[in-house]
């Protein structure tokens, strides 16, 4: 398994993807369809995915591949992408530039490719195609972030804040908590932090990985919203965990931030999670 291979490649084809969703983006005249559960895409979200496909297939046809617009592929390697192609849809059709292209290489067992408990997440990217920077790790070799102005990708850390009191917390939208009966504990978070903010999906993440924001809450997650948020939070001296503390992208929610803060936000989720009362 040639990882440093595929990071590159990953971040290739993210960049590329991300370029393609500029030719759509802040145009006038884009269409907009729902899909089943109401939420919004596009023609960019359909056709960066099938770019994305398209690429893998050609470089590594033995794996595996778990996107959000389309069927997963099954493989034979042991390898698995998992693909958002525009995360923050509603930024994107709103002309707001805080969207992503995000990539998830994930091991998996292909006798039981479900059992997700016998998965692990190995590499990740988060590209924002907008605003021309991004984030990318392999596990065990650090987390590095790549923006204008500087000739070569920069480490990546988390904040070194140590208390809510202090902290930058942020969520995708606030209304989520309340419609997974989850509101008692976006309040107590609230109240908990300094600053809260809904610089939301992937964008708040890539805030929190490099040190920009300190603690990021959502109630609601698919797998492909979290496809490289564990290899990059913890590459840089974070954690993304789901509610039940489990670093998996299958939980449905997730909790990113440096350990201390992480453990704070579990103090609040462990008491005020009516959800898991009811």
């Amino acid at each position: 398994m040639d990882m440093n291979k595929r990071l590159e490649f990953a971040v290739k084809i993210a960049k590329e993807a991300g370029n393609f969703t500029l030719e759509y983006y802040d145009r006038p005249g884009l269409r907009v369809d729902r899909k089943g559960d109401g939420t919004p895409v596009t023609d960019a979200d359909r056709g960066a995915e099938k770019l994305l496909r398209q690429r893998i297939a050609e470089a590594f046809p033995d794996d595996a591949i778990l996107g959000e617009e389309f069927p997963s592929v099954p493989g034979t390697s042991g390898l698995r992408w998992i693909l958002d192609p525009i995360d923050g849809t509603k930024s994107f059709i709103h002309g707001v530039p805080f969207y992503s292209t995000l990539i998830g290489v994930e091991k998996y067992d292909t006798a039981d490719p479900d059992n997700h408990k016998k998965s692990e997440m190995l590499a990740g990217v988060i590209w924002l195609p907008a605003l021309q920077r991004g984030v990318w790790a392999q596990k065990g070799f650090g987390a590095f972030e790549e923006r204008p102005g500087f000739d070569s990708p920069l480490p990546a850390k988390v904040s070194s804040i140590t208390t809510l009191e202090e902290a930058c917390f942020l969520t995708s939208e606030v209304k989520t908590f309340t419609e997974t009966s989850r509101a008692a504990v976006y309040t107590e978070l609230e109240n908990s932090c300094r600053l809260t903010r809904t610089w939301g999906d992937a964008y708040g993440y890539y805030l929190v990985a490099t040190g920009r924001a300190d603690l990021m809450v959502d109630p609601e997650m698919s797998p492909w919203d979290c496809g490289p948020l564990v290899t990059i939070l913890a590459e840089a001296g974070g954690k993304f965990v789901d509610w039940r503390g489990s670093e998996t992208i299958y939980g449905g929610d997730g909790v990113a931030g440096n350990r201390e803060l992480v453990k704070q936000a579990f103090d609040i989720i462990v008491v005020f999670d009516v959800r898991d009362l009811m």
